[in-house]
């Protein structure tokens, strides 16, 4: 299981999501406020980063380092789905 952190983030918030992995990396879709997310994590030799659109939905833009923690912070300053 990978993501893990950004998992629980999208749980704190209820914000429900599709989560899968292949050759290693992991995969979380979800949607917000009407909005389709993703959150695809891939490796390129030794390092690992994601693509994503979770800082702004209309672009994806890919992240390395510490993005798990960037993320799960950013989300989790989000308001709590209520549907």
């Amino acid at each position: 299981m990978r993501l893990i952190r950004i998992q629980e983030a999208l749980t704190e918030r209820t914000v429900p999501f599709e989560y899968s992995e292949e050759d290693g990396c992991g995969s979380l879709d979800f949607l917000f406020r009407g909005i389709p997310y993703h959150i695809w994590e891939f490796r390129d030799g030794d390092t690992y980063g994601v693509e994503t659109n979770i800082f702004n939905p209309g672009r994806s833009v890919d992240i390395e380092g510490d993005y798990e923690e960037k993320i799960a912070e950013l989300i989790s300053g989000w308001p709590l789905m209520l549907c």
